[in-house]
């Protein structure tokens, strides 16, 4: 993880209990939805009028409105940039996403989310102010190809591009041996954070547990010597 991301993560209030999203594509339909199912307050905006009515019919979001987010007077109008935390879900225009990030900043909305859709996307939101910027298409990407290349980690946390917390499948290798005997800081470079049965986790396990094929391990370390581990 980034130390602008970590920074922009400690930045959100616990209290913050309303969020804005902009656009109501796929993306911005899933945040809604999301939100919603978590308890808190959704305000919504589409510049299609049948995205509007949707999603008030399936009631993934506690109101929303149609406007245009390029047009700061309809924001204002709106209350969006009363709002503490707003995501700017429209990836797929670029010109729009970028003027509309432009105007929540400039309007001095504490924190704006923003979906890119490009590399050039990113940088170019970036620039006019955007908080935090996700690029979903990237990161699923990502993600199916390190499930298919390493389908016997389960999870895992990206703590940076070199170094990462996994969640694994117990190797067979492991399978009766105790934590202590499979050393797996001397022979792996990894530290065992935790080991997990039946999604039951046990944090910083007695160095006399036996590993079982079945359960998983968690544990931290670099991607190089994660790879390593047996399979």
């Amino acid at each position: 993880m980034k130390l602008a991301t970590l920074s922009f993560l400690r930045s959100l209030s616990k209290d913050n209990q309303q969020f804005a999203v902009i656009g109501l594509g796929r993306f911005g339909r899933s945040v809604c939805t999301t939100l919603r199912k978590l308890g808190y307050q959704v305000l919504a905006t589409d510049i299609d009028a049948k995205q509007v009515s949707a999603a008030l019919t399936k009631e993934i979001v506690s109101h929303a409105l149609q406007l245009d987010s390029t047009e700061p007077a309809a924001l204002k109008e709106a209350g969006i940039f009363e709002f503490d935390t707003v995501i700017v879900a429209i990836g797929n225009y670029v010109q729009e996403s970028i003027i509309t990030t432009l105007n929540m900043k400039e309007a001095g909305v504490p924190h704006v989310v923003a979906k890119a859709s490009s590399e050039v996307h990113y940088k170019l939101l970036k620039r006019v102010g955007a908080d935090h910027v996700v690029f979903p298409e990237y990161e699923a990407g990502r993600a199916l190809a390190l499930t298919l290349t390493q389908p016997f980690i389960l999870d895992r946390f990206d703590l940076d591009p070199d170094n990462s917390i996994v969640e694994l499948v117990v190797p067979d290798e492991f399978h009766g041996k105790t934590i202590t005997e499979i050393q797996l800081r001397n022979r792996y470079g990894l530290n065992l954070l935790a080991v997990s049965k039946d999604s039951e986790f046990q944090i910083n396990p007695n160095p006399t547990y036996r590993l079982e094929r079945g359960s998983a391990m968690v544990v931290i370390g670099c991607n190089k010597d994660i790879s390593r581990m047996p399979i």
